[in-house]
Protein backbone atom coordinates (compact mmCIF):
# COMPACT_ATOMS: atom_id res chain seq x y z
CA UNK A 1 0.00 0.00 0.00
CA UNK A 2 2.72 2.49 -0.13
CA UNK A 3 2.34 3.06 -3.67
CA UNK A 4 -0.56 5.31 -2.47
CA UNK A 5 -0.45 8.06 -0.42
CA UNK A 6 -3.20 8.13 2.61
CA UNK A 7 -6.92 8.54 1.80
CA UNK A 8 -8.94 11.73 3.25
CA UNK A 9 -5.63 12.42 5.49
CA UNK A 10 -6.59 15.78 6.42
CA UNK A 11 -5.11 15.99 9.46
CA UNK A 12 -1.76 15.74 12.32
CA UNK A 13 -1.43 13.21 14.17
CA UNK A 14 -2.37 13.00 17.98
CA UNK A 15 -3.29 10.95 20.61
CA UNK A 16 0.64 11.17 22.17
CA UNK A 17 3.63 9.50 21.79
CA UNK A 18 3.88 6.20 20.02
CA UNK A 19 5.72 3.28 20.20
CA UNK A 20 7.65 2.12 16.88
CA UNK A 21 5.96 -0.39 16.03
CA UNK A 22 1.96 1.04 16.50
CA UNK A 23 0.50 1.94 12.85
CA UNK A 24 0.68 5.74 12.79
CA UNK A 25 -2.25 7.50 14.10
CA UNK A 26 -3.70 9.84 11.60
CA UNK A 27 -6.62 11.94 13.31
CA UNK A 28 -9.41 12.88 11.31
CA UNK A 29 -10.78 16.36 12.45
CA UNK A 30 -13.72 16.66 10.24
CA UNK A 31 -16.54 14.51 10.81
CA UNK A 32 -19.37 13.76 8.17
CA UNK A 33 -22.77 14.27 9.85
CA UNK A 34 -25.61 13.36 7.68
CA UNK A 35 -28.98 14.01 8.37
CA UNK A 36 -31.64 10.48 7.65
CA UNK A 37 -34.73 11.38 6.96
CA UNK A 38 -37.38 9.72 9.27
CA UNK A 39 -35.37 9.19 12.12
CA UNK A 40 -31.34 7.51 12.69
CA UNK A 41 -29.73 4.79 11.23
CA UNK A 42 -31.05 1.53 12.44
CA UNK A 43 -29.15 -1.82 13.12
CA UNK A 44 -29.76 -4.54 10.08
CA UNK A 45 -29.65 -8.42 10.36
CA UNK A 46 -26.00 -9.62 11.13
CA UNK A 47 -25.23 -6.51 13.48
CA UNK A 48 -24.03 -4.08 10.46
CA UNK A 49 -25.73 -0.53 10.62
CA UNK A 50 -27.29 0.99 7.41
CA UNK A 51 -25.91 4.42 5.74
CA UNK A 52 -27.26 7.05 4.40
CA UNK A 53 -28.50 6.38 0.96
CA UNK A 54 -25.30 8.75 -0.60
CA UNK A 55 -23.22 5.91 1.09
CA UNK A 56 -25.36 2.74 0.20
CA UNK A 57 -25.02 3.14 -3.46
CA UNK A 58 -20.86 3.69 -3.47
CA UNK A 59 -19.60 2.54 -0.46
CA UNK A 60 -16.21 0.36 -0.68
CA UNK A 61 -16.72 -3.14 0.84
CA UNK A 62 -14.05 -4.71 2.64
CA UNK A 63 -13.98 -8.08 4.84
CA UNK A 64 -11.39 -8.76 7.17
CA UNK A 65 -11.44 -12.33 9.28
CA UNK A 66 -10.34 -11.90 12.22
CA UNK A 67 -9.29 -13.64 15.93
CA UNK A 68 -12.58 -14.22 17.97
CA UNK A 69 -11.16 -12.88 20.87
CA UNK A 70 -10.88 -9.07 19.17
CA UNK A 71 -13.23 -9.63 16.57
CA UNK A 72 -15.86 -8.11 18.60
CA UNK A 73 -14.02 -5.15 19.63
CA UNK A 74 -13.31 -4.79 15.85
CA UNK A 75 -16.55 -5.15 15.02
CA UNK A 76 -17.50 -2.63 17.06
CA UNK A 77 -15.28 -0.08 15.31
CA UNK A 78 -16.86 -1.37 11.81
CA UNK A 79 -19.93 -0.45 13.00
CA UNK A 80 -19.43 2.89 14.41
CA UNK A 81 -17.35 3.77 10.56
CA UNK A 82 -20.46 2.91 9.19
CA UNK A 83 -22.78 5.24 11.20
CA UNK A 84 -20.05 8.10 11.10
CA UNK A 85 -19.72 7.25 7.63
CA UNK A 86 -16.46 7.22 7.42
CA UNK A 87 -15.08 7.96 3.82
CA UNK A 88 -12.23 7.04 1.27
CA UNK A 89 -11.30 9.13 -1.32
CA UNK A 90 -15.20 10.57 -1.20
CA UNK A 91 -16.01 7.02 -0.69
CA UNK A 92 -17.55 5.11 2.90
CA UNK A 93 -15.94 2.19 4.01
CA UNK A 94 -17.23 -0.88 4.95
CA UNK A 95 -15.72 -3.15 6.72
CA UNK A 96 -17.29 -6.84 7.36
CA UNK A 97 -15.55 -8.27 10.55
CA UNK A 98 -15.40 -12.54 10.57
CA UNK A 99 -14.52 -14.54 13.80
CA UNK A 100 -12.29 -17.03 12.39
CA UNK A 101 -9.18 -19.03 14.24
CA UNK A 102 -5.79 -17.61 13.56
CA UNK A 103 -4.50 -21.18 12.50
CA UNK A 104 -7.60 -21.89 10.83
CA UNK A 105 -6.41 -19.09 8.44
CA UNK A 106 -2.89 -19.85 8.45
CA UNK A 107 -3.22 -22.74 7.30
CA UNK A 108 -5.57 -22.27 4.46
CA UNK A 109 -2.92 -19.37 3.39
CA UNK A 110 -0.02 -21.21 3.52
CA UNK A 111 -1.78 -24.02 1.09
CA UNK A 112 -2.65 -20.71 -1.43
CA UNK A 113 -6.04 -20.67 -0.85
CA UNK A 114 -7.44 -17.57 -2.59
CA UNK A 115 -9.32 -15.33 0.37
CA UNK A 116 -12.31 -13.87 0.39
CA UNK A 117 -11.07 -10.75 2.35
CA UNK A 118 -8.90 -7.98 2.12
CA UNK A 119 -7.81 -7.85 6.02
CA UNK A 120 -6.33 -10.56 8.46
CA UNK A 121 -6.11 -9.82 12.11
CA UNK A 122 -4.53 -13.13 13.89
CA UNK A 123 -3.82 -12.69 17.45
CA UNK A 124 0.00 -12.92 17.33
CA UNK A 125 2.71 -12.56 14.39
CA UNK A 126 3.46 -16.32 15.34
CA UNK A 127 0.66 -17.20 12.79
CA UNK A 128 2.59 -14.98 9.95
CA UNK A 129 5.52 -17.14 9.73
CA UNK A 130 3.26 -20.52 9.79
CA UNK A 131 0.76 -18.23 6.90
CA UNK A 132 3.83 -17.82 4.78
CA UNK A 133 4.93 -21.90 4.63
CA UNK A 134 7.32 -22.65 2.26
CA UNK A 135 6.88 -19.65 0.80
CA UNK A 136 4.57 -20.22 -2.06
CA UNK A 137 1.24 -19.36 -0.27
CA UNK A 138 -1.10 -16.87 -0.78
CA UNK A 139 1.00 -12.98 -0.15
CA UNK A 140 0.43 -11.23 2.85
CA UNK A 141 2.08 -8.32 3.88
CA UNK A 142 1.98 -7.43 7.91
CA UNK A 143 1.36 -4.37 9.56
CA UNK A 144 1.49 -3.00 12.67
CA UNK A 145 -0.17 -4.16 15.80
CA UNK A 146 -3.23 -2.28 17.12
CA UNK A 147 -3.74 -3.76 20.82
CA UNK A 148 -1.59 -6.78 22.85
CA UNK A 149 -2.78 -8.68 25.63
CA UNK A 150 -0.08 -10.44 28.24
CA UNK A 151 -0.13 -14.23 28.64
CA UNK A 152 -0.86 -15.71 32.08
CA UNK A 153 -1.68 -18.37 34.41
CA UNK A 154 -5.97 -17.88 35.54
CA UNK A 155 -6.81 -19.85 38.54
CA UNK A 156 -10.07 -20.13 40.23
CA UNK A 157 -10.19 -19.08 43.56
CA UNK A 158 -9.72 -22.01 45.48
CA UNK A 159 -6.66 -22.88 43.45
CA UNK A 160 -5.36 -19.48 43.43
CA UNK A 161 -5.77 -19.51 47.45
CA UNK A 162 -4.38 -22.70 47.71
CA UNK A 163 -0.70 -21.12 45.29
CA UNK A 164 -1.13 -18.07 47.51
CA UNK A 165 -2.20 -15.85 45.22
CA UNK A 166 -1.54 -12.64 45.24
CA UNK A 167 1.50 -12.76 47.66
CA UNK A 168 3.20 -15.28 46.24
CA UNK A 169 5.26 -14.87 43.10
CA UNK A 170 6.63 -17.10 40.71
CA UNK A 171 8.60 -17.61 37.77
CA UNK A 172 7.23 -19.76 34.80
CA UNK A 173 8.57 -23.29 35.68
CA UNK A 174 7.84 -22.66 39.25
CA UNK A 175 4.69 -21.88 38.99
CA UNK A 176 3.70 -24.71 36.28
CA UNK A 177 5.76 -26.75 38.66
CA UNK A 178 3.96 -25.89 41.93
CA UNK A 179 0.29 -26.15 39.92
CA UNK A 180 1.63 -29.83 38.52
CA UNK A 181 2.41 -31.27 41.96
CA UNK A 182 -0.86 -30.31 43.99
CA UNK A 183 -3.57 -33.25 42.96
CA UNK A 184 -5.79 -30.53 44.03
CA UNK A 185 -4.89 -28.09 41.43
CA UNK A 186 -5.72 -29.35 37.20
CA UNK A 187 -3.64 -27.51 34.63
CA UNK A 188 -4.96 -26.90 31.47
CA UNK A 189 -4.52 -25.37 28.14
CA UNK A 190 -5.12 -25.04 24.74
CA UNK A 191 -3.41 -26.81 21.81
CA UNK A 192 -0.35 -25.38 21.40
CA UNK A 193 -0.65 -26.07 17.93
CA UNK A 194 -3.65 -24.06 17.69
CA UNK A 195 -3.40 -21.60 20.07
CA UNK A 196 -0.48 -18.83 20.23
CA UNK A 197 -1.44 -18.65 23.93
CA UNK A 198 -0.74 -21.78 24.78
CA UNK A 199 2.67 -22.00 22.12
CA UNK A 200 3.84 -18.47 23.71
CA UNK A 201 3.08 -19.46 27.67
CA UNK A 202 5.01 -23.60 26.64
CA UNK A 203 7.65 -21.57 25.38
CA UNK A 204 8.02 -19.64 28.57
CA UNK A 205 7.99 -22.75 30.72
CA UNK A 206 10.84 -23.90 28.65
CA UNK A 207 12.67 -20.98 28.52
CA UNK A 208 12.11 -20.61 32.14
CA UNK A 209 13.26 -24.31 32.65
CA UNK A 210 16.42 -23.83 30.96
CA UNK A 211 17.61 -20.95 33.37
CA UNK A 212 17.16 -23.75 36.05
CA UNK A 213 19.82 -25.79 35.14
CA UNK A 214 19.67 -29.73 35.50
CA UNK A 215 17.51 -31.99 33.32
CA UNK A 216 15.20 -28.75 31.92
CA UNK A 217 14.21 -30.80 28.70
CA UNK A 218 12.85 -33.46 30.67
CA UNK A 219 10.69 -31.53 32.86
CA UNK A 220 9.31 -29.18 30.26
CA UNK A 221 8.64 -32.54 28.68
CA UNK A 222 7.08 -33.91 31.74
CA UNK A 223 4.82 -30.38 31.31
CA UNK A 224 3.97 -31.01 27.99
CA UNK A 225 2.47 -34.42 28.61
CA UNK A 226 0.84 -32.87 31.74
CA UNK A 227 -0.95 -30.39 29.50
CA UNK A 228 -1.42 -32.41 26.62
CA UNK A 229 -3.94 -34.84 29.01
CA UNK A 230 -6.09 -32.02 29.80
CA UNK A 231 -5.72 -30.00 26.32
CA UNK A 232 -8.37 -27.80 24.06
CA UNK A 233 -9.12 -27.38 20.92
CA UNK A 234 -8.64 -23.92 21.23
CA UNK A 235 -8.68 -20.75 23.81
CA UNK A 236 -12.43 -20.96 23.61
CA UNK A 237 -12.51 -24.26 24.87
CA UNK A 238 -10.23 -24.10 27.61
CA UNK A 239 -11.89 -21.26 29.23
CA UNK A 240 -15.23 -23.25 28.84
CA UNK A 241 -13.30 -26.18 30.81
CA UNK A 242 -13.39 -23.50 33.87
CA UNK A 243 -15.95 -24.70 36.79
CA UNK A 244 -18.30 -22.14 36.66
CA UNK A 245 -18.61 -21.78 40.67
CA UNK A 246 -14.65 -21.89 41.39
CA UNK A 247 -14.76 -25.11 43.39
CA UNK A 248 -13.22 -26.90 40.78
CA UNK A 249 -11.94 -30.30 42.44
CA UNK A 250 -14.47 -30.41 45.22
CA UNK A 251 -16.95 -30.14 43.08
CA UNK A 252 -16.36 -33.93 42.14
CA UNK A 253 -16.01 -32.74 38.65
CA UNK A 254 -12.76 -34.27 37.15
CA UNK A 255 -13.74 -32.79 33.59
CA UNK A 256 -13.24 -28.99 35.31
CA UNK A 257 -9.65 -27.58 35.37
CA UNK A 258 -9.20 -25.25 37.76
CA UNK A 259 -5.57 -23.29 36.61
CA UNK A 260 -5.27 -22.87 33.02
CA UNK A 261 -3.03 -20.34 30.40
CA UNK A 262 -5.06 -17.98 29.57
CA UNK A 263 -4.82 -14.34 28.01
CA UNK A 264 -5.37 -11.21 30.00
CA UNK A 265 -7.91 -10.20 27.89
CA UNK A 266 -9.75 -14.26 27.98
CA UNK A 267 -9.78 -13.62 31.21
CA UNK A 268 -11.09 -10.02 31.25
CA UNK A 269 -13.92 -11.49 29.42
CA UNK A 270 -14.71 -14.66 31.88
CA UNK A 271 -14.91 -12.11 34.36
CA UNK A 272 -17.31 -9.93 32.73
CA UNK A 273 -19.90 -12.98 32.77
CA UNK A 274 -19.23 -15.20 35.87
CA UNK A 275 -20.50 -14.60 39.12
CA UNK A 276 -18.07 -13.63 42.17
CA UNK A 277 -16.94 -16.63 42.98
CA UNK A 278 -16.34 -17.91 39.64
CA UNK A 279 -14.19 -15.42 38.82
CA UNK A 280 -10.59 -15.74 37.80
CA UNK A 281 -7.51 -14.75 39.78
CA UNK A 282 -4.60 -14.35 37.47
CA UNK A 283 -0.61 -15.06 38.10
CA UNK A 284 2.23 -12.80 36.17
CA UNK A 285 5.10 -14.70 35.84
CA UNK A 286 8.39 -12.61 37.05
CA UNK A 287 10.35 -13.68 34.06
CA UNK A 288 7.91 -12.11 31.85
CA UNK A 289 4.65 -12.29 30.22
CA UNK A 290 4.64 -13.26 26.67
CA UNK A 291 2.39 -10.60 24.24
CA UNK A 292 -0.50 -11.45 22.34
CA UNK A 293 0.13 -8.83 20.12
CA UNK A 294 -2.87 -8.94 16.87
CA UNK A 295 -1.05 -7.69 13.59
CA UNK A 296 -3.21 -6.09 11.03
CA UNK A 297 -1.98 -8.12 7.69
CA UNK A 298 -3.11 -6.98 4.25
CA UNK A 299 -3.83 -10.39 2.30
CA UNK A 300 -3.19 -10.63 -1.43
CA UNK A 301 -2.85 -7.22 -2.71
CA UNK A 302 -1.87 -7.77 -5.54
CA UNK A 303 -5.51 -9.04 -6.47
CA UNK A 304 -7.07 -5.69 -4.67
CA UNK A 305 -8.31 -2.56 -6.79
CA UNK A 306 -6.81 0.95 -5.44
CA UNK A 307 -10.15 1.93 -4.01
CA UNK A 308 -9.99 -1.43 -1.90
CA UNK A 309 -5.91 -0.92 -1.03
CA UNK A 310 -6.94 2.32 -0.24
CA UNK A 311 -10.28 2.18 1.51
CA UNK A 312 -8.16 -0.76 3.81
CA UNK A 313 -5.32 1.94 4.78
CA UNK A 314 -7.93 4.13 6.02
CA UNK A 315 -9.41 1.72 8.07
CA UNK A 316 -5.85 0.87 9.20
CA UNK A 317 -5.44 4.20 10.45
CA UNK A 318 -9.19 4.55 12.32
CA UNK A 319 -8.06 1.18 14.54
CA UNK A 320 -5.33 3.58 16.15
CA UNK A 321 -7.09 6.42 16.80
CA UNK A 322 -8.02 7.29 20.57
CA UNK A 323 -11.83 6.43 20.06
CA UNK A 324 -11.34 2.91 18.54
CA UNK A 325 -8.37 2.42 21.60
CA UNK A 326 -10.94 3.30 23.82
CA UNK A 327 -12.94 0.53 22.06
CA UNK A 328 -9.88 -2.09 22.76
CA UNK A 329 -9.62 -0.79 26.39
CA UNK A 330 -13.19 -1.44 26.70
CA UNK A 331 -12.72 -5.26 25.99
CA UNK A 332 -10.01 -5.87 28.16
CA UNK A 333 -7.20 -5.08 25.09
CA UNK A 334 -3.86 -3.27 26.46
CA UNK A 335 -1.72 -0.59 24.60
CA UNK A 336 0.14 -1.53 21.26
CA UNK A 337 3.40 -1.60 23.43
CA UNK A 338 1.84 -3.32 26.32
CA UNK A 339 1.49 -0.76 28.95
CA UNK A 340 -0.99 -1.78 32.07
CA UNK A 341 -4.38 -1.02 32.87
CA UNK A 342 -5.04 -0.52 36.46
CA UNK A 343 -8.56 -1.13 35.22
CA UNK A 344 -8.50 -3.82 32.41
CA UNK A 345 -5.80 -6.23 35.18
CA UNK A 346 -8.03 -5.46 38.14
CA UNK A 347 -10.95 -6.56 36.08
CA UNK A 348 -8.90 -9.18 34.44
CA UNK A 349 -8.00 -10.68 37.96
CA UNK A 350 -4.73 -9.04 38.40
CA UNK A 351 -3.50 -7.76 41.76
CA UNK A 352 -0.35 -6.53 43.41
CA UNK A 353 2.12 -7.74 44.14
CA UNK A 354 1.57 -9.83 40.75
CA UNK A 355 3.76 -8.10 38.70
CA UNK A 356 1.22 -7.34 36.01
CA UNK A 357 3.24 -3.90 34.95
CA UNK A 358 6.66 -5.25 34.65
CA UNK A 359 8.46 -4.94 31.14
CA UNK A 360 7.52 -7.72 28.77
CA UNK A 361 10.50 -9.91 27.91
CA UNK A 362 11.87 -9.32 23.82
CA UNK A 363 9.29 -11.72 21.51
CA UNK A 364 10.99 -15.62 21.31
CA UNK A 365 12.25 -15.65 17.68
CA UNK A 366 10.48 -17.53 15.31
CA UNK A 367 13.47 -20.67 16.01
CA UNK A 368 12.43 -20.51 19.06
CA UNK A 369 8.75 -20.78 18.58
CA UNK A 370 9.65 -23.74 15.81
CA UNK A 371 11.87 -26.15 18.33
CA UNK A 372 8.99 -25.37 20.95
CA UNK A 373 6.09 -26.61 18.83
CA UNK A 374 8.30 -29.70 17.09
CA UNK A 375 9.01 -30.37 21.01
CA UNK A 376 5.53 -30.22 21.61
CA UNK A 377 4.26 -32.63 18.60
CA UNK A 378 6.92 -34.90 19.70
CA UNK A 379 5.97 -35.12 23.23
CA UNK A 380 2.12 -35.32 22.72
CA UNK A 381 2.20 -38.17 20.31
CA UNK A 382 5.02 -40.46 20.44
CA UNK A 383 7.65 -40.07 17.00
CA UNK A 384 8.46 -43.21 14.57
CA UNK A 385 11.33 -42.23 12.66
CA UNK A 386 13.58 -43.70 9.94
CA UNK A 387 16.90 -41.83 9.38
CA UNK A 388 18.48 -42.22 6.72
CA UNK A 389 21.78 -40.42 6.17
CA UNK A 390 23.43 -39.41 2.83
CA UNK A 391 27.54 -41.29 3.49
CA UNK A 392 28.60 -40.16 -0.70
CA UNK A 393 31.79 -38.77 -0.88
CA UNK A 394 30.44 -35.60 -1.03
CA UNK A 395 29.69 -35.48 2.49
CA UNK A 396 33.58 -35.35 3.08
CA UNK A 397 33.21 -31.70 1.57
CA UNK A 398 34.70 -28.81 4.18
CA UNK A 399 31.64 -26.98 5.69
CA UNK A 400 32.11 -23.31 4.86
CA UNK A 401 33.05 -21.38 7.67
CA UNK A 402 33.98 -24.84 9.76
CA UNK A 403 36.84 -26.76 10.03
CA UNK A 404 34.64 -29.59 9.61
CA UNK A 405 33.27 -31.76 6.86
CA UNK A 406 29.98 -31.93 6.18
CA UNK A 407 29.21 -35.52 7.41
CA UNK A 408 30.66 -33.94 10.88
CA UNK A 409 28.55 -31.77 11.11
CA UNK A 410 25.43 -33.39 10.24
CA UNK A 411 26.30 -36.10 13.16
CA UNK A 412 27.07 -33.55 15.93
CA UNK A 413 23.41 -31.96 14.86
CA UNK A 414 21.50 -35.64 14.39
CA UNK A 415 23.13 -35.89 18.45
CA UNK A 416 21.89 -33.00 19.66
CA UNK A 417 18.24 -33.80 17.96
CA UNK A 418 18.27 -37.00 19.94
CA UNK A 419 18.11 -34.56 23.38
CA UNK A 420 14.64 -33.42 22.34
CA UNK A 421 12.91 -36.88 21.86
CA UNK A 422 11.14 -38.67 24.90
CA UNK A 423 12.46 -42.28 25.77
CA UNK A 424 8.66 -43.69 23.68
CA UNK A 425 9.97 -42.18 20.77
CA UNK A 426 11.48 -44.67 18.05
CA UNK A 427 14.26 -44.33 15.84
CA UNK A 428 16.33 -45.83 13.49
CA UNK A 429 18.71 -45.32 11.60
CA UNK A 430 19.71 -46.38 7.73
CA UNK A 431 22.73 -44.88 5.66
CA UNK A 432 22.93 -44.81 1.54
CA UNK A 433 25.20 -44.87 -1.07
CA UNK A 434 26.10 -46.21 -4.32
CA UNK A 435 26.31 -49.87 -4.18
CA UNK A 436 27.03 -49.94 -0.04
CA UNK A 437 25.83 -53.25 0.41
CA UNK A 438 26.26 -55.04 -2.70
CA UNK A 439 23.79 -53.99 -5.62
CA UNK A 440 21.85 -51.72 -3.05
CA UNK A 441 22.69 -49.03 -2.27
CA UNK A 442 21.29 -48.45 1.23
CA UNK A 443 22.11 -50.14 4.63
CA UNK A 444 20.18 -50.33 7.49
CA UNK A 445 22.93 -49.75 10.93
CA UNK A 446 20.12 -49.46 13.87
CA UNK A 447 16.63 -50.81 13.70
CA UNK A 448 14.04 -48.50 14.78
CA UNK A 449 13.16 -49.17 18.70
CA UNK A 450 12.48 -46.99 21.73
CA UNK A 451 14.98 -45.13 23.01
CA UNK A 452 14.58 -46.00 26.61
CA UNK A 453 14.49 -49.70 25.35
CA UNK A 454 17.52 -51.17 26.98
CA UNK A 455 19.73 -53.03 24.81
CA UNK A 456 22.24 -56.49 24.58
CA UNK A 457 25.17 -55.74 26.79
CA UNK A 458 24.07 -52.92 28.78
CA UNK A 459 23.32 -49.37 27.73
CA UNK A 460 20.00 -48.62 26.10
CA UNK A 461 18.63 -47.65 22.54
CA UNK A 462 19.41 -44.08 22.69
CA UNK A 463 22.75 -44.44 23.56
CA UNK A 464 23.48 -46.98 20.90
CA UNK A 465 21.99 -45.04 18.35
CA UNK A 466 24.07 -42.02 18.99
CA UNK A 467 27.30 -43.91 18.68
CA UNK A 468 25.99 -45.19 15.31
CA UNK A 469 26.20 -41.18 14.84
CA UNK A 470 28.95 -40.74 15.26
CA UNK A 471 30.33 -43.77 13.59
CA UNK A 472 29.26 -42.25 10.35
CA UNK A 473 31.46 -41.83 7.66
CA UNK A 474 31.70 -40.95 3.97
CA UNK A 475 32.37 -43.54 1.71
CA UNK A 476 35.17 -42.65 -0.72
CA UNK A 477 34.14 -42.47 -4.17
CA UNK A 478 30.62 -43.00 -3.15
CA UNK A 479 27.98 -41.64 -5.24
CA UNK A 480 23.82 -40.61 -3.90
CA UNK A 481 21.73 -43.06 -4.45
CA UNK A 482 18.79 -41.43 -3.52
CA UNK A 483 15.91 -42.85 -5.43
CA UNK A 484 16.05 -46.98 -4.23
CA UNK A 485 16.66 -45.79 -1.08
CA UNK A 486 13.89 -43.39 -0.26
CA UNK A 487 11.64 -46.27 -1.93
CA UNK A 488 13.46 -48.92 0.31
CA UNK A 489 12.92 -46.67 3.41
CA UNK A 490 9.42 -45.86 2.64
CA UNK A 491 8.33 -49.45 2.10
CA UNK A 492 10.14 -50.40 5.22
CA UNK A 493 8.44 -48.01 7.06
CA UNK A 494 5.32 -49.09 6.09
CA UNK A 495 5.74 -53.02 6.80
CA UNK A 496 6.71 -51.89 10.27
CA UNK A 497 4.00 -48.91 10.82
CA UNK A 498 3.09 -48.60 14.66
CA UNK A 499 -0.62 -46.94 15.10
CA UNK A 500 -0.84 -43.98 17.33
CA UNK A 501 2.85 -42.95 16.67
CA UNK A 502 3.90 -40.34 14.70
CA UNK A 503 5.57 -42.35 11.98
CA UNK A 504 7.68 -40.65 9.25
CA UNK A 505 11.17 -41.28 7.23
CA UNK A 506 13.57 -38.71 7.72
CA UNK A 507 16.20 -38.37 4.43
CA UNK A 508 19.25 -36.21 4.85
CA UNK A 509 21.20 -35.68 1.84
CA UNK A 510 23.84 -33.35 0.04
CA UNK A 511 22.95 -34.02 -3.71
CA UNK A 512 20.77 -35.20 -5.65
CA UNK A 513 20.55 -39.13 -7.61
CA UNK A 514 23.37 -40.27 -9.47
CA UNK A 515 22.97 -43.63 -9.63
CA UNK A 516 21.87 -44.59 -13.46
CA UNK A 517 20.69 -47.74 -13.06
CA UNK A 518 18.30 -46.98 -9.82
CA UNK A 519 14.46 -45.99 -10.92
CA UNK A 520 13.85 -43.03 -12.68
CA UNK A 521 12.40 -39.73 -10.43
CA UNK A 522 8.82 -39.83 -11.85
CA UNK A 523 8.47 -43.53 -11.74
CA UNK A 524 9.38 -42.90 -7.90
CA UNK A 525 7.15 -40.26 -7.86
CA UNK A 526 4.04 -42.81 -8.74
CA UNK A 527 4.82 -45.35 -7.17
CA UNK A 528 5.01 -43.33 -3.75
CA UNK A 529 1.52 -41.94 -4.70
CA UNK A 530 0.44 -45.42 -5.50
CA UNK A 531 1.49 -46.88 -1.87
CA UNK A 532 0.79 -44.13 0.12
CA UNK A 533 -1.88 -44.80 2.57
CA UNK A 534 -3.62 -41.99 4.29
CA UNK A 535 -4.88 -44.16 7.12
CA UNK A 536 -1.36 -45.20 7.90
CA UNK A 537 0.61 -42.15 6.99
CA UNK A 538 4.21 -42.83 6.90
CA UNK A 539 5.33 -38.41 5.20
CA UNK A 540 8.67 -38.83 3.87
CA UNK A 541 10.92 -35.48 4.87
CA UNK A 542 13.53 -34.66 2.73
CA UNK A 543 16.24 -32.41 4.01
CA UNK A 544 18.44 -30.79 1.30
CA UNK A 545 22.02 -30.28 3.06
CA UNK A 546 24.42 -27.93 1.44
CA UNK A 547 23.79 -26.10 -1.53
CA UNK A 548 24.62 -29.09 -4.06
CA UNK A 549 21.57 -30.49 -3.00
CA UNK A 550 18.10 -30.38 -5.25
CA UNK A 551 15.55 -28.98 -2.55
CA UNK A 552 13.02 -28.76 -5.61
CA UNK A 553 13.67 -32.64 -6.39
CA UNK A 554 13.14 -33.85 -2.55
CA UNK A 555 10.16 -31.60 -2.55
CA UNK A 556 8.35 -33.81 -5.45
CA UNK A 557 9.16 -36.85 -4.01
CA UNK A 558 8.21 -36.08 -0.66
CA UNK A 559 5.09 -34.39 -1.45
CA UNK A 560 3.88 -37.88 -3.09
CA UNK A 561 3.71 -39.34 0.61
CA UNK A 562 2.14 -36.25 2.10
CA UNK A 563 5.64 -35.05 3.62
CA UNK A 564 7.81 -32.05 2.16
CA UNK A 565 11.57 -31.44 1.57
CA UNK A 566 13.55 -28.53 3.15
CA UNK A 567 17.03 -26.52 2.99
CA UNK A 568 19.54 -26.11 5.40
CA UNK A 569 22.96 -24.61 3.69
CA UNK A 570 24.52 -25.64 6.93
CA UNK A 571 24.25 -28.80 8.54
CA UNK A 572 24.40 -27.29 12.15
CA UNK A 573 20.57 -26.05 11.59
CA UNK A 574 19.35 -29.84 10.82
CA UNK A 575 18.13 -30.32 13.73
CA UNK A 576 15.84 -27.08 14.01
CA UNK A 577 14.52 -28.64 10.74
CA UNK A 578 13.88 -31.86 11.62
CA UNK A 579 11.70 -30.49 14.53
CA UNK A 580 9.85 -27.99 12.40
CA UNK A 581 9.22 -30.89 9.67
CA UNK A 582 8.11 -32.99 11.97
CA UNK A 583 5.68 -30.30 13.28
CA UNK A 584 4.23 -29.66 9.87
CA UNK A 585 3.87 -33.10 8.68
CA UNK A 586 2.30 -34.10 12.50
CA UNK A 587 -0.41 -31.18 11.65
CA UNK A 588 -0.65 -32.25 8.47
CA UNK A 589 -1.47 -36.18 9.84
CA UNK A 590 -3.81 -34.71 12.07
CA UNK A 591 -5.73 -32.20 9.95
CA UNK A 592 -6.25 -35.36 7.52
CA UNK A 593 -8.24 -37.86 10.14
CA UNK A 594 -10.46 -34.83 11.42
Amino acid sequence: MGRHSLPDDRAAAGGGDRPPRRLRTVAIATVLVLAVAGGAAVAVQGGLLSFSKSCEEDAVHLSMVASPDIAPAVRAIADRARTDEVRSDGRCVDVNVVARDSYKVADALASGARPDYQMWLPDSDLWLTRAKGAGDGTAITPGGSVATSPVTLAAVPRAAEHLRWPKKTYTWAELTGAAMESGRVRLGSADPARSATGLLALNSIGASARKQGGDSDTRVAATAKLLAQRMSDGDTQVVATLPQDGSGAEAGNPARNQVVLLSEQAAFAHNAESAADGKLDLFYPEDGTPLLNYPLTMVDERHQSTDESRAALRFTILLSEDSSLRTFREHGFRTTYGAADEKVVAAAGGRSPQPYDATQPPAPTDEALQETLGLWTITVQSARLTTVVDASGSMAATVPGRNQSRMDVTKASLIQALDQFTPNDEIGLWEFATRLDGDKDYRQLVTTAGLGDPVKGGGTHREKLAAAFAALRPVPDGATGLYDTALAAYKEAQRTYVKGKFNAVVILTDGSNQDERSISRSALVEELKSIADPTRPVPLLAIAVGPEADREELDEIAKATGGGGYQVNDPAEIQAVILQAVMTAGQGARAAGE
